[in-house]
């Protein structure tokens, strides 16, 4: 072998370690990302078990009070409309636990869920800081208050769920019946696991117009799309506020549905303003050529 393909072997050589280092280093710098984020969401899951009973009775239990802020809301709205049906005067829902531990392994679960949904922000934030030292000046100022408006749709996803999908679709199941003979009684992990799915999904819903901006950047998603397949979206939206109010009324499945068209509307829209981006770059590239 000649020297000069001995030396160029140790440059390639000495570009591989350099760059596994590289990768390595990434790793590194991640992983403490991620434990400060676990270590955020562990601290918010102390406070959580600290004050559990309040939380348990208050939030956990709510939507299956008739007192629950949603149900009072309806009865309101049903008395300023002079309309029977807006009332749910009792939720017919009995729950029972069947296991050993259930009362215990349901606290410190709970807890833990509430725990990462309250620490989702700081976690968001990791990841950004992650994230951020890769991407180029114009990639970083298109990205400019991510962090901020994936925290905002998170949780007003979470409020929207936890007030108008959850309390609607608690009533909804738990008064369902097929038969007359068949009694409902409710395990209370299946009713924590309903609550909390139902209130995360809708958080992470919310995060459509975040998901339709980074598609769009990608060019995979076009405005043009969603204009063309806003039928198909409306006829599911309808189809999801149907299953969840209480009542075949149109004023309440329209309650339901109106949040969910506006974020439709509104990841168009978020859509519309990526491409118009785009457009003008390209234009200004052919100015510039």
């Amino acid at each position: 072998m000649s020297e000069n393909k001995i030396i160029k072997a140790i440059k390639d050589k000495g570009k591989t370690l350099e760059a596994e280092m590289s990768f390595f280093d990434h790793l590194e710098a991640l992983r403490w990302h991620l434990v400060r984020a676990s270590v955020a969401i562990v601290i918010f899951t102390a406070v959580v078990f600290y004050y559990y009973d309040w939380i348990f009775d208050t939030i956990i239990m709510g939507p299956s009070k008739s007192t629950f802020w949603t149900y009072r809301m309806l009865c309101k709205i049903g008395a300023a409309l002079h309309r029977d049906g807006f009332c749910i005067d009792k939720v017919n829902i009995k729950l029972i636990n069947t296991e050993m531990a259930g009362q215990f392994t349901l606290q410190i679960n709970s807890a833990l869920i509430i725990g990462i949904t309250l620490g989702v922000p700081y976690l968001i934030w990791e990841i950004w800081r992650f994230i951020k030292p890769a991407l180029h000046d114009a990639e970083r100022k298109a990205a400019t208050g991510f962090v901020f408006y994936a925290c905002v749709l998170f949780f007003l996803g979470i409020t929207f769920g936890y007030f108008v999908i959850t309390p609607m679709s608690i009533n909804f199941l738990s008064s369902y019946t097929v038969s007359t003979v068949i009694q409902n009684l409710f395990d209370i992990d299946s009713y924590i696991s309903s609550v909390a799915t139902l209130t995360l999904a809708t958080g992470v819903v919310f995060q459509l117009p975040i998901l339709v901006y980074i598609l769009a950047n990608l060019g995979i998603m076009t405005p043009k799309f969603m204009k063309e397949t806003r039928r198909y979206a409306i006829v599911v939206i309808l189809v999801i506020a149907a299953v969840v109010t209480p009542t075949p009324d149109m004023l309440t499945m329209t309650v339901v549905s109106i949040p969910l068209f506006v974020l439709y509307e509104v990841s168009i829209v978020v859509a519309g303003l990526v491409e118009k981006r785009k457009i003008k770059k390209e234009l200004d590239f052919e100015k510039g050529e």
